[in-house]
């Protein structure tokens, strides 16, 4: 196939993309193994996140549970969900850039 006008040849164009998508599933593989722990309320609440950004388990410390005052403990259980989630995002993210040098591809895909 010759290069017409400095146009990358589609081969390598196509193996390159084959490459990038082989890694990406490894990736992908690795992450769902790795676990996130996020805590709130001074570690009253902790959460444990898959790299999947699945939740995997909560801990409560009993002295948390104030039947008088729920909403403080329902907080406290939103934020550290919330935070192993955010953490869960941020390390997909970090690892995709890895594998794609960060080109940012649109709609999710990285």
């Amino acid at each position: 196939m010759k290069n017409f006008g400095g146009m990358p040849n589609m081969n390598n164009l196509m193996k390159q993309a084959q490459k990038m998508q082989r890694k990406m599933e490894k990736t992908q593989a690795e992450l769902e193994d790795k676990e996130i722990t996020a805590t709130a309320g001074g570690g009253v609440v902790e959460v444990v996140v898959s790299g999947k950004r699945e939740l995997k388990s909560i801990t409560i410390d009993p002295d948390a549970v104030d039947p008088d005052d729920v909403e403080i403990l329902e907080d406290l259980v939103m934020a550290a969900v919330n935070e192993g989630l955010r953490q869960a995002e941020e390390l997909n993210q970090k690892e995709m850039a890895k594998v794609t040098g960060g080109m940012g591809l649109p709609g999710g895909m990285f």
